[in-house]
């Protein structure tokens, strides 16, 4: 690869496929087979996207996800597959990760069931873990649908690192993800039965909303090297990093009512994050909780609610 066609940041080139549920599986596949043709990091398919009224759930080494794995394999990229999973006499709404080989790299059973789904038989039961899996371009978590409405799902994608957020769902949410992104700074990317996507970036702006009847394909290609930081503590720090790396980083528009920052980089073979972290320019989303616990420890408490009369 030339200099000049180098990739500048830690690009990853996410594709959202959004359909209404119950299309075949024959037909999912080919959609992925037309549109992977293109260089494509991630795909995302929406919730449960197989299911129909009289459709059993299906296991991990079913007809579907072996199907997504040879997809996978043969367009050199990962896909995130919503399924409605049995697993022995248990059920689950899941979004399996499987990556560039065609290997399930990792499961995650939606933590808050929507109320129809307790209605199903068996059952559709809670997920009690919120992971996050290291891909080969960043860490990716998942949540599905319903998971929108609980802010501990997102805070756990946060603690663990998460860097992008796949989120299969029945609906399209809207603002109710903005607010996670603004909180936890990570990018999301969704598909959905609405046939719409959004992409919110790590300053919670959304950068894409594309909405098509029948199919709508989505591609957007995300930096995950950029940072964002508080202007707390770090401004002779900025000026420092900038008058030594100037060539090599640039501000991108600083958000003042917020005191935040943000750095990309200019050039290819330079990290943002590297750099910054190397002048000691503590990431936003570590300087908050730190705050919190540190400033706990003095108070030598946390803080609770209680009743005041006026």
């Amino acid at each position: 690869m030339s200099e000049t066609n180098a990739p500048i940041g830690r690009p990853v080139r996410v594709m959202s496929l959004s359909f209404n549920a119950g299309k075949s599986l024959d037909d999912v596949a080919a959609i992925i087979d037309r549109e992977a043709v293109l260089p494509t990091d991630l795909i995302a398919l929406p919730e449960t996207w197989h299911i129909t009224e009289t459709s059993p759930p299906q296991p991990l080494d079913g007809p579907i996800i072996t199907r997504m794995r040879q997809l996978a394999r043969k367009h050199n990229t990962y896909i995130v597959c919503g399924l409605d999973r049995a697993d022995g006499a248990h059920r689950w709404n899941s979004a399996v990760l499987i990556d560039r080989r065609g290997e399930i790299a990792g499961v995650y059973d939606k933590v808050y069931v929507f109320w129809g789904e307790f209605d199903k038989k068996p059952i559709v039961e809670n997920g009690t873990v919120v992971p996050v899996f290291q891909c080969d371009f960043g860490r990716v978590g998942m949540a599905i649908c319903f998971d929108a409405n609980f802010s501990n799902v997102w805070d756990l994608l946060a603690e663990q690192g998460a860097e992008l957020v796949i989120w299969p769902s029945a609906y399209s949410a809207g603002t109710t993800l903005q607010a996670h992104a603004i909180r936890h700074h990570y990018y999301i990317v969704t598909s959905t039965w609405a046939c719409d996507c959004l992409a919110y970036d790590i300053t919670g702006r959304q950068i894409l909303y594309t909405k098509q009847p029948g199919l709508n394909v989505t591609r957007v290609t995300l930096d995950l090297d950029r940072s964002i930081h508080h202007l707390d503590f770090n401004c002779d720090k900025f000026k420092k990093l900038m008058a030594e790396h100037g060539e090599d980083l640039e501000y991108e528009p600083v958000m003042h009512l917020e005191g935040w920052n943000l750095f990309r980089a200019k050039r290819p073979g330079v990290s943002a994050r590297a750099l910054t972290k190397q002048y000691g320019i503590e990431d936003l989303r570590d300087y908050i909780p730190r705050s919190r616990r540190e400033i706990d420890v003095m108070r030598g408490h946390g803080i609770r609610g209680g009743n005041q009369t006026a």
